[in-house]
């Protein structure tokens, strides 16, 4: 299906961080500039990184720390006005999410129950009403889930249609007319000085969905057989009309648009920051979940009652390692080795990690082989149904990047297998059945989200240049903090998911692995505050990062 406006696609990637202090000496109240800029009345544009999401939703107390409203405080030290964002004070407990006529459409925000052992929503009920209008225009103009042309689109925040997928319930909360766009209501601001982060989820939605359709279900008894290896690639149609939700925003759709957006930003001669497109990859997203995570203490634990020893994991999980050789791997690597794909399919070997079993929409399709070859032992409907499932299947490899929510589904049942695979043990995701091509970012996916990401930045870079604006390179920053690097406050952080006490006070990424958490926006804001200092002349003091909150940790949920 074909929704002509996207909204619940997971949100933006993001970058940030510098090595350097910006100044020799430190700046006092005596010596604060605006240089060049105007701040008094400051508008900023963009998506859910704009609009300060973070832990899979939108909170009252995350709202707080938005990137533009911390810009926003020091820009009042040096004559900046009133900086005003959405309303969340329906947000009673502080919980996030969405409700629509008092259905929930979006989950309470993610937080770290030690004694449930990974990220979940808080416990309770939103409080935040979609259909309750406040039909105004604020300075933070960020929705999240917006790509680039939904700035431009009437009727994005028209409540009667959120729930057909042709509105986004965020800007619908706000929007000052079920005909404004966004651009239109930031406008209305009169800008003096805007920020533009607008463009991640042009490619996002295509990368945290592995480059793939959903799966139906409805219509097919084995999983992704309906997915056709041209996959959702958008780049040749130049009609955002017709995108599907997990389309890739064609580059030159994307210029125009973009142009566009900064005519109007600048009309009034307004001066402003636009910041580049993080390529989506590297985020914890899809980097915390390693390629090779099958090993025989894995696959134990769960055959063995709870207590049991680590060797008798290992025991557990050995006899199944080789049961499942027996069974399915032996035969995978003979056929795909007669094919001349030796390294396709390996045996599982006990003693080291694994990769998983994936299925990949580019493999070449061997289900009329597999089908075939297990003819006279199953019989031509049971060996049909195997060649389904296992055609397009290979292993994953380090090129291959697996997406977060994989964590919680490989070695679960698949619903698809068959009652043939289940009496073989044929049936667990990544482990003996292959996963959903959607937990994948295969290296040919990935290289269209990168060849995408890199189009973008260079239109972002030549209409700045144009307009004499300055550009917060934040691919480049988040780069260099995949490596790690040191800021202003001397900690090393980078770019890794919370992996407990070990690294809590140096994440930077909030629990959905995509947006930061209220350290990494305030990392953000530094970085625009150096970029204005540099280009508009101005004297602008940073954030004190330690200061602020990171990971939400709960005792109990």
């Amino acid at each position: 299906m074909k929704n002509k406006f996207i909204y619940f696609a997971v949100l933006a990637a993001m970058g940030f961080a510098s090595c350097e202090p910006e100044f020799d000496n430190e700046l006092s109240n005596a010596n604060y500039s605006a240089g060049e800029a105007d701040f008094s009345r400051y508008v900023a544009v963009g998506n859910s990184l704009t609009a300060g999401y973070m832990d899979g939703t939108v909170s009252r107390g995350g709202q707080v720390y938005s990137y533009p409203n911390l810009l926003s405080q020091k820009f009042a030290l040096v004559g900046g006005g009133e900086f005003t964002q959405p309303s969340y004070a329906d947000d009673i407990n502080n919980l996030g999410g969405l409700t629509l006529g008092g259905m929930q459409i979006g989950n309470t925000r993610l937080v770290i129950d030690f004694s449930a052992g990974g990220p979940e929503p808080i416990a309770g009920t939103s409080t935040i009403e979609v259909s309750n209008l406040q039909a105004k225009a604020y300075n933070n103009m960020g929705v999240p889930g917006a790509k680039s042309f939904h700035l431009l689109a009437s009727g994005y925040g028209n409540v009667a249609g959120v729930a057909v997928g042709m509105a986004n319930p965020y800007f619908v909360r706000h929007a000052s007319t079920p005909t404004a766009t966004v651009l239109e209501d930031a406008m209305s601001k009169n800008p003096t000085f805007f920020t533009n982060w607008i463009g991640a989820n042009d490619v996002l939605a295509y990368s945290t969905s592995g480059g793939a359709i959903n799966d139906n279900p409805a219509t097919t008894t084995v999983d992704e057989s309906l997915i056709a290896a041209a996959d959702h690639n958008a780049t040749g149609n130049m009609n955002p009309a017709t995108y599907g939700g997990n389309d890739i925003t064609n580059a030159t759709v994307y210029g125009g648009v973009y142009t566009q957006i900064i005519n109007a930003l600048t009309s009034g001669g307004a001066k402003g920051v636009v910041c580049t497109i993080p390529n989506v990859t590297s985020i914890p997203y899809f980097t915390t979940v390693p390629y090779k995570p099958l090993t025989a203490q894995g696959i134990g634990k769960g055959l063995v009652p709870a207590g049991s020893t680590t060797e008798q994991q290992i025991a557990a999980g050995t006899a199944a390692m080789n049961q499942l050789n027996s069974q399915l791997y032996t035969m995978l690597d003979g056929l795909f080795t007669a094919y001349g794909q030796p390294n396709r399919v390996n045996p599982l070997d006990p003693t080291k990690a694994n990769p998983i079993l994936i299925h990949d929409v580019d493999a070449i399709d061997r289900s009329t082989e597999i089908t075939g070859a297990l003819t006279p032992l199953y019989g031509a409907a049971i060996a049909g149904q195997f060649g389904a499932a296992f055609g397009k299947c290979r292993q994953s490899a380090s090129t291959d990047l697996i997406v977060l929510p994989a964590s919680s589904v490989i070695g679960t049942s698949n619903p698809f297998a068959t009652a043939a695979m289940l009496s073989v043990g044929a049936n667990k995701n990544g482990v003996s059945y292959p996963i959903s091509n959607k937990y994948v970012l295969t290296a040919n996916e990935a290289l269209k989200a990168t060849n995408a990401t890199s189009a973008y930045n260079n239109a972002i870079r030549s209409i700045a240049a144009s307009k004499g604006l300055a550009v917060a390179d934040m691919n480049e920053i988040m780069g260099r903090l995949v490596s790690g690097l040191r800021l202003d406050d001397g900690q090393i952080y980078t770019a890794n998911y919370f992996a407990g006490a070990s690294n809590l006070s140096t994440v930077l990424f909030s629990l959905d692995g995509v947006h930061p958490n209220a350290r990494g926006y305030a990392v953000i804001a530094n970085e625009i505050i150096k970029v204005i200092n540099s280009h508009y002349k101005a004297r602008l003091p940073i954030h004190e990062i330690g200061g602020f909150p990171g990971v939400t940790v709960l005792g109990s949920n």
